[in-house]
């Protein structure tokens, strides 16, 4: 028995054997293909909106500084308050401008009486020729020192050359005045209207003047653009402003032009020097090809890419030019076209050349870009953060990097 056993333990292991080798393992059925959703793009009409930043400008300054010298008698108005042209805001001590004012009109009045005199005589030649242009030069001269005492007597009244509010006074009563003196006496300035200077940037400038010159984008008008205006507090500043002009230079520090825009202030709302936003309709773009920014992810180099289902329902990975975020989209100007499938949902298990299975999403299901959107077609020049990453962290699709935590509404990097 003990012989027997190692020798029935072999046969039935040889067995066995025998039996496996007979029956193949087949392999496990591949996987189904990914569901995702999509949105086919058409070409659709917008506006495009800048959105900048500057500050009021008073529509005209006036300084207000003696012309002569003096003692101020008497301030003659109430700082802070709305004055008119020609209204009189000082009065100097006018004793001595008067005095000199009647002096020079008394030896005025003695030149021209002699001259009249001197005129008769001359013509009968009882007084020479030179004895009468003398006395004729003389009483010009005389005349034009009048005129003089007379001028610097109207300038002890200082009066406003134009009609304003008009602000603190930098004087009392009693204080001594030099003419030209540096120092303003008070400063009135008109409001209504008032100017909004912008800067933006002269690269932008360019693009758009190219994107008019090819039929890219519809002037919004063809002699002033309208623009509007957001208050530092963020409430809506309810007339409309026009643009009035370009710089003709630009800064070589910033790189960038001004623009100047005029706003009605009948209810004087805006002060000079106020901060506020102003939005400018640049144009409108007839075939605008917008992406949500859910699609948009960033590869390695911080290009703005995005997975395009093709026609055998295989993944594309496309590199895109985003121009700005209209909205809670892109708006693309290359690496898209209209009528391609674009992947918004499922991105995660999507990989380029892989086949998925496209379904259609409607719009009422669109999904939230998860960050507070700018107002639906204005561009904030200058920002420089990504777009959102889409799918759920930790599965992005293989060769994409998704950019978390940038802000929507902010133009990326463009990608050619």
């Amino acid at each position: 028995m003990p012989l027997r056993l190692p020798v029935l333990s072999a046969a039935l292991g040889a067995l066995l054997v025998l039996a496996a080798c007979g029956h193949k393992q087949e392999p496990p059925p591949p996987p189904p293909p990914a569901a995702v959703k999509v949105v086919t793009l058409q070409p659709q009409p917008v506006s495009l909106t800048t959105e900048l930043p500057g500050r009021t400008v008073a529509y005209r300054v006036a300084e207000i500084r003696p012309q002569v010298s003096g003692v101020v008698q008497k301030r003659m108005f109430v700082e802070g308050s709305d004055v008119r042209a020609g209204k009189q805001l000082y009065q100097i001590d006018a004793a001595p401008y008067q005095a000199a004012y009647e002096s020079a009109a008394a030896l005025a009045a003695s030149a021209k009486s002699q001259a009249e005199r001197f005129k008769p005589l001359a013509e009968v030649n009882a007084v020479s020729k030179q004895d009468y242009d003398n006395a004729v030069a003389t009483a010009a001269q005389n005349k034009a020192s009048a005129d003089t005492a007379r001028i610097n007597l109207i300038y002890t009244k200082l009066l406003s050359p134009i009609s304003g509010r008009i602000g603190r006074s930098s004087v009392t009563e009693g204080a001594l005045v030099t003419a030209n003196q540096t120092t303003a006496l008070a400063t009135v300035q008109q409001l209504d209207p008032i100017y909004v200077d912008v800067t933006q940037p002269s690269a932008v400038l360019l693009r758009l003047k190219r994107e008019l010159a090819a039929g890219q984008l519809v002037a919004a008008s063809r002699t002033e653009a309208e623009v509007t205006l957001t208050l530092e507090d963020g409430s809506h500043y309810g007339p409309r402003g026009k643009l009035q002009f370009t710089e003709v230079s630009v800064d070589e520090t910033t790189g960038s032009v001004t623009l100047r825009a005029l706003f009605p202030n009948p209810d004087k709302l805006l002060l000079p020097g106020m901060f506020v936003h102003e939005q400018i309709e640049e144009g409108r773009r007839n075939d605008a090809l917008l992406v949500p920014q859910l699609a948009v992810t960033h590869n390695q180099k911080g290009e703005p890419t995005a997975l395009v289902v093709g026609p055998d329902n295989k993944v594309e990975l496309r590199t895109l030019t985003t121009e700005r975020a209209l909205g809670d989209k892109w708006l693309v100007t290359a690496g898209l076209k209209a009528g391609e499938r674009v992947i918004v949902e499922g991105i995660q298990f999507a990989k380029p050349g892989a086949q998925v299975k496209p379904e259609e999403l409607s719009p009422a299901a669109a999904p939230a870009s998860g960050a507070q959107p700018p107002t639906p077609g204005t561009h904030q020049p200058g920002s420089g953060a990504q777009p959102p990453a889409t799918g759920e962290p930790g599965q992005a699709a293989p060769e994409q990097q998704p950019d978390r935590g940038g802000q929507p509404n902010s133009t990326p990097q463009s990608g050619s």
